[in-house]
């Protein structure tokens, strides 16, 4: 059930009244994507606004301690109030004395384009608090040696991103085209990334929505343990 001021899962209620970013299907999809096999031990979800995708990984991974960092305070206190473990850090000055096996990320996505006058949406919307360049190299750095990195991305960064993620010793290994309806273009991409090197990533697509408007058979087995 959706409210202006939060939104209800089967397993938690997420408020997102002080957020820039409100609960969205981009976050969802990754929350509900990300591979979890073998079970991460530790967590990282960069950008981590209302709290979304960590508390979907906290319910999909309930012994891993689960992290989350925002440059935004208000979405970091309100991430607080939603039961994550949450930090006001710029992930290019973190640097805990662990490393992570999993890190997510929902990025900044708008290149080149004009600026929201609302500055929280700024933030949270633009590459310029975070460039995909400093989110690969800062992910490299804090994941372990077998560590995964999911990423959302806008369909067309997959070819730059996964040119920069190799700068990194970063490789894809898994790639999902989300379509809104059968037949139309994809318009966001789900990216895993490691440092195992394979000849060619495992590939899907995902429909997310029928004819009718309601939730594709694809899209509610993906996010049945959250949805109501």
């Amino acid at each position: 059930m959706a409210r202006s001021e939060g939104f209800q899962f089967r397993q938690f209620y997420l408020r997102h009244d002080r957020c820039a970013m409100k609960v969205g299907t981009d976050g969802v999809l990754l929350g509900a994507w990300t591979p979890v096999s073998p079970a991460p031990d530790r967590i990282l979800d960069v950008g981590t606004g209302c709290g979304l995708i960590a508390r979907m990984l906290m319910q999909r991974c309930p012994a891993a301690q689960t992290e989350g960092i925002d440059i935004d305070l208000a979405a970091v206190e309100q991430a607080q109030e939603n039961g994550v473990r949450a930090y006001h850090s710029r992930l290019q000055d973190w640097n805990p004395d662990y490393r992570y096996s999993l890190i997510v990320s929902n990025p900044p996505y708008f290149q080149n384009s004009l600026k929201n006058p609302d500055a929280g949406r700024q933030l949270a919307r633009h590459t310029d608090s975070l460039s995909y360049e400093e989110l690969l190299q800062h992910s490299a750095r804090l994941l372990t040696a077998h560590g995964a990195l999911a990423l959302i991305l806008p369909v067309e960064a997959e070819e730059e991103v996964r040119a920069l993620a190799e700068q990194y010793s970063l490789y894809c290994t898994r790639m999902t085209r989300a379509h809104g309806r059968e037949n139309k273009p994809a318009k966001r991409i789900l990216l895993l990334f490691s440092q195992n090197k394979t000849n060619a990533p495992e590939t899907d697509t995902l429909v997310l929505e029928s004819p009718d408007g309601s939730r594709s058979p694809q899209y509610s087995a993906l996010t049945k343990d959250f949805y109501l």
